[in-house]
């Protein structure tokens, strides 16, 4: 047998031939074949609590590094759980390979344990989802799933891995190159450059939209880069409120005015009102740059005449060709009117800075919270939760940023510390989160106080599920708002200290930064759990 290799080491060969160096995971009986040939092999296992957890921080980690990020989770019941951190991933648009175990290929049908169509239940959550057939074909599995994740719109990918194909023993067949694990490109060609350079030039009021993959260190470079070049801002969104974003401060405003909207990579739906009027005027034209033909053929149907440019290319591709192909836009004082608006914030959050009296209010929370963030190039700031994870957005800046994003789904935003801290060791990582969301994954503290990864998370306590309790205040009424409390004053720095990290308890505004020193000086997981008033999250408008 010597002369042979399990389909278990032939995996992790193409793991890292593809560069992988970290995987997230949460062992299980379908992949400790996995786990063996992952012994000394030089890919860290970072083993986690909760699978959906593992993929959250496979996100997190891929939108930091810029590469695939990889969650390895057992069969059945591990892989459902794991399909749950997908949608995240998917909205965000972020290279994402799920490894899961998978039952045997020769008991299918028979009964197997844990036996389950996996990929057909991942499948309307990633790019692809399939089931490995063989031994001899898992590495080509492998850096397809990884280039695929990559191209185009980046996305989740799946691949479950029967038990008997890990186990099979072969000849070891060649590796596929670093090459065929790479994104493949979709370059915006030179006509399409020129056509979009003359319609933004043409238009008086033109803006310019990117999409939640360009949400990136990386991305953000480039994205600057094409609004030094055309003197205009260009908007990255990412939010699940869309237009309503408060980190984009008055931009709804002034976008309601634009007589061009350019959307490169940027998907034309709910974020953007479907540019209906009266958020887009009905007489604005559109450029559509898109990876996807099926998107690119729905915004063609929904604008009908309004289309002035379409083509098809990847967002990156199109920031960087039209960075080339454009010239400075004229219209300097519609250049400003957009900067104004985007940069825009209530004086009234201001005032609230370290105001002593009464409940924290969450823009009190914030303010204190941003002397914390000025601490070089590699700071994170995560931010995750309903109404407070709106204030952190609005008020809270980093040089690297990671939200729940479009999805709108709450929990991740321990799972993305953790993986933050990974990505960058001697970085700042804060994370701001509601009470709500800390629920979701506090076992993940215990996480990071095994694999030595610290950070602060700060939890906005408000005692209830306040998204949803706005809602009812809204919708329904003060009288008819109910079922959405949580327990007063829960004590979530004592769980965090009981699973070995530091805790923080602040009932008062003036605790605030002693408290926050102490955490970031501890050296461990951290949470400063700060009772605050429950706030509608903030709505800016100009004027």
């Amino acid at each position: 047998m010597a002369d042979t290799i399990r389909g278990a080491e032939l995996l992790v060969r193409a793991l890292k031939q593809a560069g992988v160096t970290r995987i997230f995971s949460l062992s299980g009986n379908h992949i400790m074949p996995v786990y063996d040939a992952l012994f000394a092999s030089g890919i860290q296992i970072i083993h986690t609590r909760h699978e959906a957890a593992a993929v959250h921080m496979a996100d997190a980690w891929a939108r930091l590094t810029g590469e695939c990020g990889v969650a390895l989770v057992t069969g059945g019941q591990g892989h459902t759980n794991a399909v749950a951190g997908l949608p995240t991933a998917q909205a965000g648009e972020v290279p994402v390979l799920l490894l899961s175990g998978h039952a045997p290929l020769n008991e299918l049908g028979l009964g197997a344990f844990q036996e389950l169509e996996q990929a057909r239940m991942a499948e309307a959550l990633c790019k692809a989802a399939f089931t490995a057939s063989s031994a001899e074909t898992i590495g080509q599995d492998v850096a397809q799933a990884i280039s695929l994740a990559r191209s185009g719109r980046p996305g989740p990918v799946h691949l479950s891995l029967p038990t008997d194909v890990l186990d099979a023993r072969i000849e070891a067949p060649a590796l596929p190159g670093a090459a065929e694990s790479a994104p493949v490109p979709m370059p915006l060609s030179p006509e399409a450059a020129a056509a979009i350079a003359a319609a933004i030039g043409a238009a008086q009021r033109p803006v310019l939209v990117v999409p939640p993959a360009l949400c990136t260190p990386a991305g953000r470079v480039a994205v600057a880069a094409l609004a030094a070049r055309i003197g205009l801002p260009v908007v990255p969104m990412e939010s699940p409120r869309g237009l309503g974003d408060p980190s984009l401060g008055a931009y709804a405003q002034a976008l309601a005015e634009a007589d061009l909207v350019v959307l490169l990579g940027k998907a034309l739906d709910f974020t953007l009102r479907f540019g209906r009027a009266p958020a887009i005027a009905a007489t604005a034209r559109f450029v559509v740059v898109e990876p996807e033909e099926a998107v690119l053929a729905r915004a063609v149907e929904s604008l009908g005449a309004r289309i002035a440019v379409t083509a098809m290319a990847g967002a990156a591709e199109a920031v960087g060709a039209l960075t080339t192909a454009a010239s400075p836009h004229p219209n300097a004082a519609w250049a400003d009117r957009l900067r104004a608006h985007i940069a825009h914030r209530p004086d009234a959050w201001a005032a609230l800075a370290g105001a002593p009296d009464g409940p924290i209010h969450p823009a009190t929370l914030c303010q204190a919270l941003r002397p914390f963030l000025d601490a070089g190039p590699d700071t994170v700031l995560v931010s995750d939760g309903g109404e407070i994870g709106q204030w952190a957005q609005a008020i809270l800046s980093a040089p690297a940023r990671l939200i729940n994003g479009v999805a709108g789904a709450i929990g991740p935003s321990i799972p993305f510390a953790l993986a933050a801290r990974c990505a960058r060791p001697g970085a700042r990582i804060l994370a701001v989160l509601g009470d709500g969301t800390f629920g979701f994954h506090m076992a993940e503290f215990d996480t990071a106080h095994r694999h030595g990864l610290p950070f602060v998370a700060v939890v906005g306590n408000d005692a209830r599920w306040n998204a949803e309790h706005q809602i009812q205040l809204r919708e329904y009424g003060a009288a008819r708002a109910h079922g959405c409390e949580l327990a007063p004053a829960t004590r979530y720095d004592l769980v965090v200290a009981a699973l070995g990290g530091h805790g923080e308890f602040v009932e008062r505004a003036e605790d605030l930064a002693p408290a926050l020193e102490r955490a970031f000086a501890s050296g461990k997981p951290a949470c400063v759990n700060v009772l605050i008033a429950g706030q509608a999250a903030p709505s800016v408008r100009m004027g």
